[in-house]
């Protein structure tokens, strides 16, 4: 504790964000370049080294979250960097794009604003790729047994690190033409450029993972050809499977899936495509679905100019202070957030209908109704109680050119054939079902990430990854030491 009086003398600061009027105009990082590191010894000076630090708790990868905010107080940036990665094995992805539920369970947010840990890890992840901190690390000698990972998103990456360092022979197949996953083509550039993602996969090339990208297990290859080619097989293809609304006017022309919306544009960004076919631009967008995949659906309708853009969530618009009865600290509440795209909205008065920012809470849609040429021109909604029942009397209609159903996700998509062909038994809600040492019904294959586990944070699926990698290498080997964060039913903390 470098600081013991640090957390009553140092007030929190967060890592400034660029102007709106500049940001919306590019699709970089929304963060002032370099503003961080001026400030951030400061506000690891804030952490008070409990003597049961719940953030460790909050945290599913189980971060030495104390450990590295003192050495970072003191500017020892080698071994700070050195006990972020012993439990994480891509801190630059959490870094930006986790909710940081430790911080919810930061002690010091019983009473205060919780220390800036988010930011701590952001600055530690970023100097050790400035100074060198983060060499390939191949293992010693090879093991001689083969895994397959199907799947690149954070769950298979940290999956294949792991087992590859552990000295197993690991080939990583994805189906899309580029590796990463929901990180590639789910999430915008304005969250997370995708450098951050390139020299992670070069450093995994160095150590002697293999990529096979455009391959769909199940499609191009067979799944149970696969199963006898390599030793095991895990299975972390995610939870692409989207919810639907099923409403009247569903059908119509422009009422579109987010994940059908989002990866043309960060294909735009990639450089496959001039424009995105279903860009935003000039037309009044409203986004069905109150989480995260909406408000990325909201930035990025901004920066493509779009002439108006709502959200609607279901949900009543939470309070700014966490409910104590309701959901007491170290849990995660739920507050109102103002998220970068959230910000961008508000100060640019994107959504007429909407009270402060674009959203409209506590509404429901009704229908869509259309032009003469089957395309959608109209949202209907109604507001709605805690129950979600319609409140009569307050129906309404709003513009909407180009829908974005953000609702969710249920499972793996199982179009692909993967788990027919393997016989995988699933669970009622979707996932692939599996034992407490995640592995599955076929000898074997293991499964891990939301595919398993269903919708959840990037700070999960890299401990998945981490966990399940143990499993395997127990499997392989009879033993292992590759730490294990959590098991495959471990939930977070809740009431």
């Amino acid at each position: 504790m470098a600081d013991p009086k640090g957390f009553m003398t140092t007030p929190r600061q967060d890592w400034p964000r660029r102007p709106v009027e500049e940001r919306v105009r590019d699709w970089d990082e929304v963060y002032v370049p370099g503003a961080l590191l001026p400030i951030i010894s400061k506000q690891a000076d804030r952490c008070m080294d409990c003597g049961i630090p719940f953030c460790h708790d909050a945290c599913p990868l189980g971060n030495l979250i104390p450990e590295w905010n003192d050495l970072v107080s003191r500017d020892d940036w080698r071994q700070a960097a050195d006990r972020l990665h012993a439990t994480n094995n891509f801190p630059e992805f959490t870094g930006k794009l986790c909710p940081a539920p430790c911080e919810a369970g930061c002690v010091l947010a019983i009473n205060q604003p919780a220390v800036t840990i988010k930011n701590v890890e952001a600055a530690v992840a970023d100097r050790a790729w400035e100074l060198g901190f983060t060499p390939p690390r191949p293992p010693d000698r090879l093991s001689g047994r083969t895994v397959a990972v199907i799947g690149s998103g954070p769950t298979g990456l940290a999956a294949a690190q792991q087992l590859t360092r552990a000295g197993h022979t690991v080939a990583v197949y994805e189906k899309d033409d580029r590796l990463g996953g929901l990180m590639r083509y789910g999430i915008p550039e304005f969250k997370m450029e995708k450098h951050h993602l390139e020299r992670r996969i070069e450093q995994m090339r160095a150590e002697g993972t293999k990529f096979r990208t455009s391959t769909v297990v199940g499609r191009d290859v067979g799944a149970a050809e696969l199963r006898s080619r390599y030793d095991a097989v895990v299975i972390a293809t995610g939870a692409t499977a989207w919810r639907e609304l099923e409403v009247p006017g569903r059908e119509l022309a422009g009422v579109q899936q987010a994940m059908e919306y989002l990866p043309l544009a960060n294909r735009v960004r990639e450089g496959d495509l001039a424009v995105s076919p279903m860009s935003a631009a000039g037309k009044h967008v409203v986004i069905v679905g109150g989480g995260d995949t909406g408000a990325d659906c909201l930035g990025t309708a901004v920066r493509e100019r779009a002439a108006s853009v709502t959200q609607l969530d279901i949900y009543a618009q939470p309070g700014g202070e966490r409910d104590e009865d309701a959901e007491p600290w170290p849990t995660y509440p739920k507050i109102y957030r103002l998220s970068a795209a959230h910000e961008e909205a508000r100060e640019l008065e994107t959504a007429p209908a909407a009270d402060a920012d674009a959203r409209l809470f506590a509404a429901s849609t009704l229908r869509f109704t259309g032009d003469g040429d089957g395309h959608v021109r109209s949202l209907h909604l109604v507001a709605v109680d805690a129950a979600r029942r319609p409140v009569a009397g307050t129906g309404r209609t709003i513009p909407a050119d180009l829908v974005l159903l953000a609702l969710g996700f249920s499972g793996p998509d199982q179009g692909d054939g993967l788990v027919e062909q393997l016989g995988l038994g699933m669970e009622p809600r979707g996932t692939v079902a599996r034992d407490a040492g995640f592995g599955t019904n076929v000898p074997g294959v293991f499964a891990a990430g939301d595919a398993a586990r269903g919708q959840s944070l990037i700070v999960w699926a890299i401990a998945e990854g981490r966990a399940v990698a143990a499993a395997v290498d127990r499997y392989l080997t009879g033993s292992s030491r590759l730490p294990a964060p959590i098991g495959p039913y471990d939930r977070p903390m809740t009431v």
